[in-house]
C-alpha cells in the first residue's frame, strides 16, 4: 500500500522543525514570508518621501554637497506659490489634463460601445486598437516628432487635405499656440485604448435581462442608454479618469522626446520644470518643496475623487 505524499513528507522531517512550524499560526507564517517585502517597499517609498520633506526646509543643493545646509523653514513654500513660472508650468499642465482626460473619456467609451456590438473581425479591431498603449513612451515620441515634420511629416498633409492650407505652414511642434494641442492628440491617441478597455469591462459587465425587460417594456434605445448603459458604467469611467488623471499629472518622458517643454515654456509641464529645477539648476531643497507641493496635491485630489467614486458606486 503506497503512503501519502503528505504523511511521507511528515515522516521524514526532524521532530524539532515540525514542533516549531507546528507551534505557528497560519498568521505567523504569512508575516513570515510577507514582512520582508513589505519592509523593503516601505523602506524604498517612506525614507525617500521622509529625506524629501527634509531637504524641502533647507538651502540644500545637491552639486555642492559640501556647503553648509542651513534650515530655511517655509521660505522655499513662499517662494514657489510666488514663482510666476510655477504657475505657467501648473497652467500648461492643467491644459495638457483637462483635455487628454476629456478626450480620452470620449473617445475611449465610443470605441468600447461600437466594439461591445459584436461583428466580425471583433477580435482583429480590438486587438489594433489597443497596439499604440503597447508601445514605450519614447518610440511613441520619436514617431510622431517625424510625423509632425513640417516638410516630410504626414499629419501636416492629412491637415491641408482637409482644410487646403499649404501643408508646411503648419508647425505643430514648434508653435506656441499649435504645440500643447501636439502632445495632446499624441496621449489621447495612446492612452484611448486604456481607457477603452476598462469601459469595456463595465459594458460587458451589465447583464442582458436588464435591456430584455428594457425592451419588455418598450424603453427606447436612447432611454436605455441613459437609464441603464451610462449609470452602470459610471463607476468604470471615473476610475478610467482616476487612472489617467494620475499619470498625465507626472507626464514627462512622452512631452520631453515631443517638444522638450518648448517652444520657450508652452509645453513645459508641472514634472518638467521640477526636473529643470532639481538637474539643471540644481536648487534641491527648492525643488523638494515642489516636489512635496505636487505630491499633496495629487494625494488630495485623488482622494476627494475616490471618496466620490465610492459614493456613485453605494448607488
Amino acid at each position: 500500500m503506497s503512503m501519502n505524499p503528505v504523511d511521507a513528507a511528515a515522516k521524514h522531517t526532524p521532530p524539532s522543525v515540525a514542533r516549531r512550524v507546528k507551534g505557528l499560526s497560519d498568521k505567523t507564517i504569512a508575516w513570515l514570508f510577507v514582512g520582508p517585502t513589505i519592509f523593503l517597499l516601505l523602506a524604498i517609498n517612506i525614507f525617500p518621501l521622509i529625506w524629501t520633506v527634509y531637504l524641502s526646509f533647507t538651502n540644500f543643493k545637491a552639486n555642492r554637497p559640501n556647503r553648509e545646509v542651513k534650515y530655511v523653514g517655509f521660505k522655499n513654500y513662499e517662494r514657489i506659490l510666488n514663482d510666476a513660472d510655477i504657475w505657467l508650468s501648473m497652467q500648461a499642465t492643467a491644459h495638457f489634463l483637462i483635455w487628454t482626460i476629456v478626450l480620452q473619456v470620449l473617445i475611449g467609451f465610443a470605441l468600447a460601445w461600437l466594439i461591445n456590438r459584436k461583428f466580425k473581425g471583433n477580435d482583429m479591431w480590438t486587438t489594433i486598437i489597443v497596439l499604440p498603449m503597447m508601445l514605450s513612451p519614447a518610440v511613441v515620441g520619436n514617431f510622431w516628432t517625424f510625423f509632425y515634420q513640417p516638410q516630410i511629416g504626414i499629419f501636416n498633409y492629412v491637415v491641408s487635405f482637409f482644410t487646403g492650407a499649404d501643408a508646411s505652414s503648419f508647425e505643430m511642434l514648434g508653435s506656441v499656440s499649435l504645440a500643447p494641442w501636439s502632445i495632446v492628440i499624441v496621449d489621447t491617441w495612446m492612452w484611448t485604448p486604456f481607457v477603452m478597455l476598462i469601459c469595456l469591462a463595465g459594458l460587458r459587465s451589465i447583464p442582458d435581462y436588464i435591456y430584455e425587460a428594457a425592451a419588455i417594456d418598450r424603453a427606447s434605445k436612447w432611454r436605455q442608454f441613459w437609464t441603464i448603459t451610462v449609470p452602470m458604467v459610471l463607476p468604470f469611467l471615473m476610475l478610467a479618469v482616476l487612472f489617467r488623471g494620475i499619470e498625465n499629472f507626472k507626464m514627462f518622458d512622452l512631452v520631453v522626446q515631443l517638444t522638450g517643454g518648448g517652444p520657450g515654456s508652452t509645453t513645459e509641464l508641472a514634472s518638467i520644470n521640477l526636473k529643470r529645477e532639481a538637474f539643471e539648476k540644481w536648487r534641491t531643497g527648492y525643488s523638494s518643496a515642489f516636489a512635496i507641493i505636487l505630491f499633496v496635491t495629487v494625494f488630495g485630489l485623488a482622494s476627494i475623487y475616490v471618496k466620490a467614486l465610492n459614493k456613485v458606486k453605494e448607488r
